[in-house]
């Protein structure tokens, strides 16, 4: 096995962003309401913060054509997608239908809840902090709704999934 070691600089850009592929990531689509409709957006920047009050975090990237939409929504839904909801993250990355042909529900602050998630959290926007090239968005839970089901998993720039016991 070999191992390399490097200073995160422009030069090592590719190989820093391969180191961070090495952790394995839950795939997530937060979708928010917008004065252009209903938007959603395919990420892995996904973490719980607290339990107590009931927070999470996502980080929208500033390269996002729909960045200032999603950094400045007061509420959104994350969906915690399994596996068999694959195609969605297309559907919610750059140039992906969106919600074009897709059945939705709206929960009561107008935000678009997709169907089939393993968990979805609907939050109202708690704190939001800089993070570089991202912006940190902190909800407040309000409202969890989860299903049974095997998890969707990203790492080294590959969808996948979970293979219990070691």
């Amino acid at each position: 096995m070999t191992e390399a070691s490097f200073a995160p600089d422009a030069a090592n850009a590719r190989a820093f962003r391969n180191a961070l592929g090495a952790f394995a990531t839950g795939v997530t689509v937060v979708t928010i309401a917008s004065s252009d409709g209903p938007m959603g957006i395919t990420a892995n920047s996904f973490a719980s913060v607290s339990l107590d009050p009931p927070l999470v975090l996502w980080s929208p990237a500033r390269s996002s054509s729909r960045f200032v939409h999603f950094a400045e929504a007061s509420h959104f839904a994350v969906h915690v997608l399994p596996l068999e909801l694959a195609d969605l993250c297309g559907r919610f990355s750059r140039g992906g239908p969106g919600f074009d042909g897709l059945e939705v529900t709206f929960n009561p602050a107008g935000v678009p809840l997709l169907a089939g998630s393993l968990a979805r959290f609907e939050c109202e926007t708690h704190a939001t902090h800089e993070g570089g090239d991202h912006r940190i968005v902190v909800g407040l839970v309000t409202q969890v709704t989860m299903r049974d089901g095997e998890p969707l998993l990203f790492s080294r720039g590959a969808f996948g999934r979970f293979s219990a016991g070691l």
